[in-house]
């Protein structure tokens, strides 16, 4: 399957009385990388509910390849999306191989069973996060980490033309988080990702889109977005950006208000 075009355009959530998301629109195109970045109850997670259609705006819509997503019946929306949320409710009673061929049932018949695709699908999908050595372990066994890695290949073996993740690198060793976010960049797939690591999301994302209060402050590249006056807006911090010398990416630096130096108890040095 071929990357999927995504175009959200005007979207507005709320729940009750409150507005989650205010008239936003981004666009991810084929093959691209996206990240969404901003401080907690922007409305990342709340967007990306409603690109999954977990959520369904109060106005705006979400296109796939230039169709409403409201308009696509279950089934290929399924096996055009799919999905790694925050708190995923997760207790299986299952092996680790069990629960990524899960990741298949969109794409067969009701009691189908493993063909030698969908087992090497499996497989691979099980080595893009390092998890083959998993594989025959219960998964309701498995730390958090083991188990963030096992939900985003079973993400991987459905095959999406748009793969949505909100915050995957949680739980996730430093090392795991590279090779995950590497193994994204190289998926053919379109990829919407919200990040709170700013520095992964420069490194790894093509562009950006900073949200703050439910509206978007700014988008672009990482280069163009990150600069130490939007942080200073939509986080509140100080901070320093400079050009990492080995990856040409922006590398970001926060300054704490009141920094203790190393050696002092936690008390500023006389």
């Amino acid at each position: 399957m071929s990357a999927a075009d995504l175009a959200v355009d005007g979207v507005t959530l709320t729940a009750g009385a409150r507005r989650l998301v205010e008239d936003v629109s981004l666009a991810a195109r084929p093959g691209e990388v996206v990240g969404l970045v901003g401080p907690n109850g922007s409305g990342k997670s709340s967007l990306l509910r409603a690109v999954y259609r977990a959520l369904r705006p109060e106005a705006g819509r979400v296109l796939l390849d230039g169709t409403d997503t409201r308009a696509l019946p279950g089934r290929r929306l399924a096996r055009t999306v799919a999905a790694v949320v925050q708190d995923q409710v997760a207790d299986f009673d299952l092996t680790v191989r069990e629960v990524v061929a899960m990741g298949r049932s969109p794409h067969k018949r009701l009691l189908d069973g493993d063909t030698a695709e969908d087992a090497a699908l499996i497989g691979s999908a099980l080595a893009a996060v390092d998890a083959g050595g998993l594989a025959g372990r219960s998964f309701d066994r498995l730390s958090g980490g083991e188990r963030q890695r096992v939900l985003i290949a079973r993400a991987l073996a459905q095959q999406p033309a748009l793969l949505v993740l909100d915050e995957p690198t949680n739980h996730l060793d430093v090392r795991h988080q590279l090779e995950l976010l590497g193994a994204l960049r190289r998926l053919p797939a379109t990829v919407l990702v919200a990040l709170h690591d700013l520095n992964l999301a420069a490194y790894y994302c093509d562009r950006l889109y900073v949200l703050r209060a439910g509206r978007i402050a700014a988008a672009g590249p990482p280069a163009e977005v990150l600069t130490p006056r939007l942080l200073a807006e939509v986080y509140g911090v100080t901070a320093e950006v400079a050009v990492h010398p080995r990856t040409r990416a922006p590398q970001v630096t926060f300054v704490p208000a009141d920094p203790y130096p190393a050696g002092t108890g936690g008390r500023s040095a006389p």
